[in-house]
């Protein structure tokens, strides 16, 4: 299930983040790519341990905390490895699968990865997020401040830039439930269970929702 939420960070936690990556150093994003991955991706990034890179994390963090649907979607254990790229006309970056595991001193699983749009889309030509499937590839170009969340299972790439630059967070969800398709079944049943009480109240109909949704993260759930 791929999922975007818009409006995840303010506006004034945006500019923030904009400031601290106009003066951040960037280095080759091939010193973040696994063995295979190094061969087909073209961009740069922001020098990790830097204090543009702590600035993000600790907004990016916070704004997810607020986010109830966010949570929702992906039931968030850990975030890590957080990136600031930047592509620039001729960068890209290949198709590929993100690493199961990430981090030096801890290990966390990939289950979820995520791209937070920093420029709006009519800064850039290109430089679309596409997702391979069965039937054709489906793209994404967000406008500023919002996420696209998707299963780190997907083969996925970012199409070549052609004019302007493209900055974005990147960022992995180590989820209290691993399994996708479980995840997907809890996001709508708290769709379901919220509907019924913004309609209806605390009624048998919610019990029930909530009830199975509960049972359902106790069940599945790796705290």
């Amino acid at each position: 299930m791929i999922l975007t939420f818009d409006d995840v960070i303010t506006e004034a936690e945006h500019a923030t983040i904009m400031e601290a990556v106009r003066n951040a150093e960037f280095v080759d994003g091939k010193a973040t790519a696994g063995w295979a991955a190094r061969g087909v991706k073209n961009n740069t990034q922001v020098k990790g341990g830097s204090t543009a890179t702590k600035t993000v994390n600790e907004i990016v963090l916070n704004a997810l905390r607020r986010s109830e649907e966010f949570r929702a979607g992906t039931q968030p254990k850990q975030l890590h490895s957080l990136l600031i790229s930047r592509y620039e006309p001729g960068m890209d970056y290949g198709y590929h699968v993100d690493n199961a595991m990430m981090g030096r001193d801890v290990q966390w699983r990939t289950d979820i990865s995520m791209t937070l749009f920093l420029n709006h889309p009519d800064d850039y030509d290109g430089g679309e997020l596409s997702f391979e499937s069965g039937s054709g590839d489906f793209r994404f170009k967000r406008n500023p401040r919002s996420i696209i969340a998707y299963p780190s299972t997907t083969l996925h790439r970012v199409m070549p830039v052609t004019r302007g630059e493209r900055i974005v967070v990147v960022a992995w969800i180590h989820s209290l439930v691993r399994d996708a398709g479980v995840r997907e079944m809890l996001y709508d049943l708290t769709t379901i269970r919220n509907n019924i009480f913004k309609r209806s109240g605390k009624c048998r109909e919610f019990d029930l929702a909530a009830k199975t949704y509960t049972n359902l993260l106790r069940q599945y759930a790796e705290p």
